[in-house]
């Protein structure tokens, strides 16, 4: 295979490799485009809603996410390296946000025994408390705002469809 083909041509042809790059994209169809465009509307429009829902309680959406994978835990802890690749968030991140809770008494950082540098981040007594108030609320929006758009039908549906996504970017990032 010649290899200086590609090359010649584009330097003949004044073809900018960007352009070329550009040309030669799978591009999406008309449906597909307008299911993707629908799905970043819908994620924007569902987090800003929820996150509205959730300030008057003092909490962010990914406070929230902290509580419950808290919450869910094992006697209400996780290592701090854990509780950041399950929240989707860089470790200096989760520690500024972390810090924030702490400040609000929702959870406070423990050491991990065998292990000096570790962290476990734990759920306080208020933090429970704050779970087990906000919870119901915050079920009732994700019900009013997304569950009960579809039936019963379209909800299996959507979920044999995002299903196999979410396992795929679960193994991109080595959760599989």
């Amino acid at each position: 295979m010649d290899t200086t083909a590609a090359p010649v041509a584009l330097a003949e042809s004044h073809q900018d490799p960007a352009e070329a790059a550009h040309q030669d994209a799978p591009w999406l169809t008309a449906e597909e485009q307008r299911l993707w465009r629908a799905h970043l509307e819908v994620s924007r429009l569902l987090m800003y809603q929820l996150e509205r829902e959730l300030q008057p309680h003092g909490l962010s959406n990914n406070d929230y996410t902290i509580l419950v994978e808290l919450s869910e835990a094992p006697q209400h802890r996780m290592r701090m390296t854990d509780l950041a690749v399950a929240t989707l968030q860089s470790k200096s991140r989760l520690s500024h946000q972390i810090t924030r809770m702490e400040a609000a008494g929702l959870v406070t950082r423990d050491s991990c025994p065998g292990d000096r540098r570790g962290l476990y981040a734990v759920l306080t007594d208020a933090g429970w408390q704050t779970m087990r108030r906000i919870a119901p609320q915050h079920v009732r929006s994700v019900r009013e705002h997304f569950i009960d758009r579809f039936d019963e039908d379209q909800i299996a549906a959507m979920y044999e469809a995002l299903a196999p996504v979410a396992e795929h970017l679960r193994e991109l990032r080595g959760r599989g």
